[in-house]
């Protein structure tokens, strides 16, 4: 009689297999993920709104629950990510690279992958500045953070070119921490003493339809061709600990990239969703994102080109050689420079 119940229990337990596939319940995680405002973060909030991190997750046996938290520059979330308060961070180069600098020996800071290519925009309303040479102590620059955001690094490599390589530094003392809305804002209202406005998409554009509005400086010509904007990055802890929650960000973030470039009518449509006063119709908002200035890829441009000029300054004391010593070799292969 045992013998008989030990093979019925076998039987139950087959057929139960069977029906549900010898599959395990998924894992349970949630993920801290940073988005500044712009479209530059078109593809997070894609992610964010079609669940692709959630579908791709299930995919690799993981229950992931993204919280998607906003932040007005990538000092703050530098900060969040120390402190364990956030999970993944995304921002311009420069703050990427001024953490995984000042992280090597400890949490390991490192790339993930890169979200596009695309220029930024400095603008004035001053009708008397026309290159960097016309700007005086009357004047001042919002710009996401003062120093260390990717708009403070190409500033300061453009007044190093205009001024020479000592003078790097010159224009500094007229920068203002904003973020993209508030220096929007400011520039064309002319509060807080804004006179110029250091910016991406689609703040940039939006402010040069302002006939009172010029552009001053444009990123891809201090660097010399088109360069990164926006990467994302965590800790060597999360990646390690977390293999398959990162291999399932990487996917959705694929995802997300074909499909503005399948898709831009479509895409422009959901980000448009997600502002709470728009300003742009949508048929402006796919122009931004077929303009063959914005580039929508994974792969870096010129990183290692701001990690030089971010190492002469003083700003990081190590200069990664290569794009392989700068992000993690869990994501696919990263073959920019």
């Amino acid at each position: 009689m045992r013998h008989s119940k030990g093979i019925l229990s076998s039987a139950i337990i087959a057929s139960v297999l069977l029906v549900t596939g010898g599959a395990q319940p998924a894992r349970a995680m949630d993920v801290r993920i940073a988005k500044e405002y712009g479209i530059s973060y078109l593809p997070l909030t894609l992610m964010e709104k079609q669940n692709l991190l959630v579908t791709r997750g299930k995919e690799q046996g993981v229950q992931i629950t993204p919280h998607w938290l906003s932040f007005t520059g990538g000092a703050s979330m530098n900060e969040a990510l120390i402190s364990n308060n956030l999970d993944i961070a995304s921002g311009g180069v420069a703050p990427m690279l001024v953490i995984t600098d000042r992280t090597r020996d400890n949490l390991g800071v490192r790339g993930l992958a890169c979200m596009n290519s695309m220029p930024l925009y400095l603008n004035t309303t001053n009708p008397a500045v026309h290159s960097l040479k016309d700007f005086t102590d009357k004047d001042r620059i919002a710009l996401p953070a003062v120093k260390v955001s990717i708009q403070a690094i190409i500033l300061d490599m453009a007044a190093a070119k205009e001024f020479g390589p000592k003078n790097f530094s010159k224009l500094d003392s007229l920068t203002v921490s904003m973020s993209h809305p508030d220096g929007y804002s400011a520039l064309l209202n002319g509060t807080a003493g804004i006179t110029a406005h250091f910016t991406s998409a689609p703040f940039m554009y939006q402010e040069l339809q302002n006939t009172k509005v010029h552009q001053v400086l444009d990123s891809f010509k201090v660097l010399g061709g088109p360069h990164t904007f926006n990467c994302l990055w965590s800790t060597k802890s999360f990646v390690n600990a977390n293999p398959k929650v990162v291999t399932a960000f990487q996917m959705a973030l694929n995802d997300a990239e074909t499909f503005i470039q399948q898709h831009p009518a479509q895409a422009a449509k959901i980000y448009l969703s997600t502002q709470k006063k728009a300003t742009l119709s949508q048929a402006e908002v796919q122009k931004m994102i077929q303009d063959p200035e914005n580039k929508w890829t994974i792969q870096p441009q010129r990183v290692l080109q701001f990690s030089s000029f971010m190492k002469q300054i003083g700003l990081i004391k190590n200069a990664p050689a290569s794009i392989g010593d700068l992000f993690f070799a869990e994501t696919p292969p990263i073959t920019g420079n």
